[in-house]
């Protein structure tokens, strides 16, 4: 929604700046559009690998909806994640096995349905419990191979935001190559009147104005807020290390919990209350 909203607000505003004293029918050029784009998405696929060119097309499309990272998914994790500590607390670690195998059988994964739906965030929960299973208990050791994996992930998760960034940059050079290319077809009208040079002259102009406005007014931002969504997810995975860690170090299951409570991003962190019903809801 936010996405619609701000695409609304920049051609609503473009078009009632101009439309009073211009000709909406001079900004409509296709093939403009055509040389403009086509060669930005031509440079996109050359400059990066398969998956970053799928992965910047799949998050384009995503941030039509809501960030996922909000404080329901975030208190369904720390659900989650007390349920798992109580368990293996009461029944001893061996108890979480069956879960942790497979999670997609088990009860406790999918009663936090949002959870379970972010196969990585699974993964991750499941790797470090099974390496606790088998005996690593090194929190020290554990800790350092989470941050790794963190890190390696939002290095990943930040590509296709960097990849669109610099399409970004590219466009108003193309969009440059467009107006060039109308001035080379203008040259060849020099023998026509006046009214037909000044014609093909602002459909030339018209390829600089698309460039700028395409790389400023949309694609720019679309590689600012996949940025941004590749933080959230950075630091979503931070609450599963710091809760992880804690129960590690020997806390109750739902002090464990509170440490990963506290690690939450303030907006989207549900308070001690409200966390606290939402635990003995579900115990």
């Amino acid at each position: 929604m936010k996405a619609i909203v701000g695409t609304l607000v920049v051609i609503g505003t473009l078009l009632a700046g101009y439309l009073p004293h211009g000709s909406l029918g001079v900004l409509i050029q296709p093939l403009e559009v055509v040389i403009i784009c086509g060669g930005a998405l031509g440079a996109y696929i050359i400059a990066n690998p398969g998956w970053v060119v799928k992965a910047g097309f799949s998050g384009g499309l995503g941030l039509l909806k809501p960030s996922p990272f909000n404080k329901e998914l975030h208190t369904e994790l720390l659900g989650l994640m007390f349920k798992l500590f109580n368990k293996a607390r009461r029944e001893g670690l061996m108890s979480i096995e069956a879960d942790v195998e497979d999670p997609h059988s088990s009860e406790l994964f999918n009663s936090a349905p949002k959870v379970a739906a972010d196969h990585h965030a699974v993964d991750f929960i499941c790797d470090y419990l099974r390496l606790m299973i088998s005996g690593a208990s090194n929190p020290y050791q554990l800790e350092d191979l989470m941050i790794v994996e963190i890190d390696s992930h939002h290095h990943e998760s930040l590509m296709p935001s960097a990849a669109i960034g610099k399409v970004a940059e590219s466009l108003p050079a193309f969009g440059i190559v467009a107006a060039v290319l109308g001035i080379v077809i203008t040259m060849s009208y020099l023998d026509a009147g006046p009214l037909e040079i000044a014609h093909h002259m602002s459909v030339a102009l018209v390829g600089t104005f698309l460039g700028i406005l395409v790389a400023y007014g949309f694609v720019a931002p679309i590689s600012s807020e996949l940025a941004n969504r590749a933080e959230s997810e950075s630091a979503f995975y931070n609450v599963i290390k710091t809760c992880l860690m804690a129960n590690l170090n020997g806390y109750a299951p739902q002090v464990a919990v509170e440490f990963g409570r506290k690690a939450i991003p303030s907006k989207a962190r549900p308070s001690f209350q409200e966390l606290d019903e939402f635990i003995q809801s579900i115990k």
